[in-house]
């Protein structure tokens, strides 16, 4: 072999390795967790809130529902989320410029339009509440780019993404798993 062949060789048995390290580490996190099955225990509750997300999404665009429900699952630390939204943006198109810079968007403005940036702002307010409440000037931005329902919709969602973040992170989801696939 040659050296740049061995090098890619051991390259791909590394990728290869670290593929079924994450993987045996995922299946030993969720057999590990101990806290209580919310769906199961609560399923009126679940369904509610589920509806609840189904409702919120009506009429948004879903490259939009996914930055939303990523940027808030970053300011809430809610890994399980966070790895299931944006492996449902990549799914759905979008690019890894952008779900990059999720994090980092005022910086980044140039990736998101200013619809875009609207959202993140009131998903941010919205999210951290409790720090500032929600300043008149991110809710009169985000209602100067969406129509009075759309803008309903969009604050919806964000209640409905921190519910579920909340449910993750209480009743200890791992990530890289998730339940709604078989």
């Amino acid at each position: 072999m040659t050296t740049n062949t061995t090098a890619t060789a051991q390259a791909n048995t590394t990728v290869d390795a670290t593929t079924v390290d994450t993987t045996a580490g995922i299946a030993a996190a969720e057999a590990a967790r101990t806290r209580l099955d919310f769906a199961k225990a609560a399923p009126k509750v679940f369904r509610a809130i589920v509806g609840l997300d189904i409702a919120a999404r009506t009429g948004l665009d879903p490259a939009l529902v996914e930055l939303i429900q990523i940027r808030a699952s970053h300011l809430n630390h809610c890994a399980y989320c966070l790895h299931m939204h944006t492996n449902d943006a990549r799914k759905a198109g979008e690019s890894e410029d952008r779900l990059h810079m999720v994090a980092v968007w005022r910086e980044a403005r140039h990736f998101f339009t200013p619809k875009e940036q609207a959202a993140l702002a009131l998903t941010e307010a919205v999210t951290l509440v409790s720090d500032a409440g929600v300043p008149d000037a991110v809710y009169a931005e985000a209602a100067a780019q969406f129509e009075e329902e759309e803008l309903a919709h969009v604050l919806a969602l964000i209640l409905t993404i921190n519910t579920w973040n909340r449910v993750a992170l209480a009743t200890g989801k791992v990530a890289g798993t998730d339940e709604r696939r078989p």
